[in-house]
Parts: C-alpha cells; structure tokens; sequence
C-alpha cells in the first residue's frame, strides 16, 4: 500500500475518483428531491411554510407563536411529490380545544397532502400565546364627500346603525378613537341612500385592522334646495255675528321650512296662508288649510295646517273721552273739531270677556283722516284701529266735523265751505293693526251702511 502511495500515477487516479465523488455529493444536494435508495423513494424538503392558526377570533387573539415559520419535509414516489401544490397544503395549529388565554406549547398538524406521502414537521410543536379580545362600541361618523347640483345643499347623514361594535384585544381598547365612512353627494339634486364600508381609525388618523360589527351600514344624506324656517300667519276674514267673537285662534304649526332660490328666502320675514272665512261663526271650529307656494318658492314643510278658532259668546264695555286723532294734516294749516267739540268720543266695543277686561283706553284708537282736503269745514266718518278679535260693539258717534283753516289768516278762511248734506251711516271700524307673525292674522270688519 505504500509503495502504491509512492506512486505518482495512483495518487492522481485516486484524487480524480474523491473529486468525482465530492461533485455527486454537491449535486445531490442541490436537488429539491433526494432519491433515498434503489426503492424509487424520494424526499423533497419544503422550507418556509406559514402556520395557520385556528381559534375563535372574536373571543381571542394571538399575541406571538415560536417559531412563526416551519419546514416540510416530504418523502414519497416521485410521482406523489410531482401533485404537491403550494394552494392546497396548510400546517395548522389548532385552538379550538384550548381553555381559552394563556400559553400553550401544541403540536401542529399537516393537511392538503397527498395520503401517499410521508409528512414530518420541523420543528412539531411551537409556542403560542393567547389573549382576550374585547369589544367596544363606537359611534359612527360619516364624511359627506363632494358638491351638490348648484343650489342644493347636503344635510346631516343617518347611518343606520348609528353605533357599532369594534372587537380589540383587551387593554388596546383606547387605541380605537373613531369608525368612520365615506359617502359621496357629488351633482346631487335629491337624497342619496348607499351601503357604506367602515373603517377603524386611531387618534392620529391612522387606520387600525381591528373587525367591525357590523362592518357595513345603510347611510342617508337629505339633499334639499336652500330653506328658511319662518312664523306662518294665518289670515282671517269677515267677523263672528252680533253677540259673538272671537276668543282664541290655534295653529299647529306655527313654524314652516320653506324651500326656494336664496335671494328669496333672505327677504322673506314670515308666510301667509289663508284666508279662513270666519262670518256667521258662532261655534268653535277647526279648520284645514293647504299651505300654497308663493311665487319662487319651490317647497314648504309641512305643507298643511291645522287651525282652531274658538268662538265665544260677546261682551260689551264703553271706553269715554278717547281722543280723536287726525291724520293727514297738511303744513300750513289749522284744525278743529266743531263736532264733536271736545274731540274725543265714547267707543262702545265688543270681544270675549277676558279680552274686554283687559282692554285699557291706550290700545285703541279714533282716527280722522283729512288727507288731501282743502281749508273749509268736512263731516267725516271715523275710523277704529282695534285690538286682535276686538270689534266695534254699537259706537253712536261714527262721523265727525273738522274746520280746516290756512295758519295765520283764520278768520278769511273760517267760513264753512258749503258741502252737500251726506246721509247718515254708520262709521266703518277700522281694519285691526297687523297680527304678529306667527299667529292667525285678526279677521276684517266692515259695516254695511
């Protein structure tokens, strides 16, 4: 053997044979697949295969398991490996017959491979940590994305649900700060309604991946054209019969959302409806009324009105020495009464008892209106400015007589002017002063001569 050494011819012979030697080996291990004997069995070793966890996830989570990854290795045919698929084959650890949080060292379990194939795990069993998920319920914001049609605007969205539950893992429960969606009005001209996805958000804005129940809700937006809410006045005409008046009028509502262009609405103060026909009422009724659309206005909410207008048996109460007043009295001029000469009358007037008593000489007034007439001496009618559902109860003076005369020169202009004899009526009372917005408008009075 050592002179075989010795030899230089021998030596290389053999140092070819360890170098082809050493190549098979590298190549050998190079292959995915080990051919393990003469038997046709191979092995095929697969590294980096994810572990797939199985647990109830919305009464736990998994904090950590060691190691993450394992290797497969396989052993079989060759033609048994050739069907393995990556899509097909998990390694699972299984939780469910865990007691619930805690740290458990379990074994893990290959499934998907063919049953011909020899499986082995490495490492078989990892580490696992198991903690509790909590939930917490959140309000739902929704943001209102994009631009109406031109005039419209975009009201407060409804989700529904408005509140929803946000499953954390127990102690993380501060770190949910909003869940919130997104929902577009872009060229709206009427109400949009969509399922709306939510999203968990922390305070800084950031999205969390933590689930959501329920993860979709139903959202509305109204989209209306420009509204104002203002008094609706409800007008009334004619008068309840001697002996009756009016003692209350209700409305329900009192306030309307009218709808229409924005130049419209800035100059509107109040609404009118009506007019509710009120001669001959001698008995409380209640009354319907359609709201009308006034020129330029496109919608009024509601669009009906109820209103009551109580009627009351009348009492009368005389007011003596109320002033006549004038109005219309041109500059330069003079004016007197001649009758009644103390200018001031009684006035008899008519309403609901609780009305009457709280009447006071100040709240009423006699008017005598000279506009436009020339010096000289006129029998005019008088005319009332009363109270709401106050009216004229029988008052017997209803004409006076003035002298109207230039200033400075009364006794050219004294003279009475010659005027044809009127024939006696009644006066008219006068119409009521306006009713406040909001409430039903007092009712016209007339008299027939």
């Amino acid at each position: 053997m050592d002179k075989w050494l010795r030899n230089t011819n021998v030596v290389r012979v053999i140092a070819i044979i360890i170098g082809i030697l050493l190549w098979a080996v590298v190549r050998m291990e190079g292959s995915t697949v080990t051919n393990t004997g003469s038997s046709g069995i191979k092995e095929l070793p697969i590294s980096n295969v994810e572990i797939t966890a199985k647990y109830d996830s919305d009464q736990y989570y998994i904090s950590s398991i060691e190691p993450s990854r394992v290797q497969v290795i396989l052993k079989g045919k060759d033609s048994a490996l050739k069907k393995v698929s990556t899509s097909n084959y998990k390694v699972i650890l299984d939780l469910t017959k865990s007691s619930g949080k805690g740290e458990y060292v379990l074994p893990l379990e290959a499934v998907g491979f063919p049953s011909s194939l020899e499986v082995e795990i490495v490492p078989r069993n990892v580490k696992v940590v198991v903690e509790e998920m909590v939930k917490k319920e959140v309000p739902v914001k929704i943001n209102v994305k994009g631009t109406p049609e031109s005039g419209y605007k975009p009201g407060d969205p409804i989700a529904k649900p408005n509140k929803v539950h946000v499953t954390v893992p127990a102690g993380k429960e501060g770190e949910v700060y909003s869940v919130q969606g997104d929902i577009s009005v872009e060229k709206a001209d009427s109400a949009v309604s969509k399922q709306v996805k939510l999203k968990v958000y922390n305070k800084e804005g950031s999205e969390l991946n933590y689930s959501v129940s329920p993860a979709v809700v139903d959202v509305d937006v109204p989209v209306t054209s420009p509204f104002k809410t203002v008094p609706l006045q409800i007008q009334l005409t004619g008068t309840p019969p001697a002996g009756y008046s009016i003692g209350s009028v209700k409305q329900n509502p009192d306030k309307i959302m009218v709808y229409g262009p924005q130049n419209i609405l800035d100059s509107m103060e109040f609404y009118s409806a009506g007019p509710i026909k009120i001669d001959g009422l001698t008995a409380t009724k209640e009354f319907t009324l359609d709201i009308p659309l006034q020129k330029g206005v496109t919608q009024v909410e509601p669009s009906k009105v109820q209103v009551t207008v109580e009627i009351v048996p009348s009492t009368k109460k005389d007011f003596p020495d109320i002033p006549l007043k004038v109005v219309g009295q041109a500059e330069g001029t003079d004016v007197k009464f001649s009758s009644p000469a103390e200018g001031s009358i009684t006035l008899t007037l008519e309403g609901a008892a609780p009305q009457i008593a709280a009447l006071k000489p100040e709240d009423v007034q006699a008017i005598v209106d000279i506009s436009n007439l020339p010096p000289g001496t006129h029998e005019l009618p008088i005319t009332l400015n009363l109270p709401s559902y106050i009216k004229d109860g029988g008052t017997a003076v209803t004409k006076a007589t003035v002298v109207i005369t230039a200033s400075g020169n009364p006794k050219e202009t004294a003279k009475p002017t010659p005027t044809p004899a009127p024939t006696p009526t009644p006066s008219p009372s006068a119409s009521p002063a306006p009713a406040e917005p909001g409430t039903a408008r007092p009712p016209v009075e007339k008299k027939e001569p």
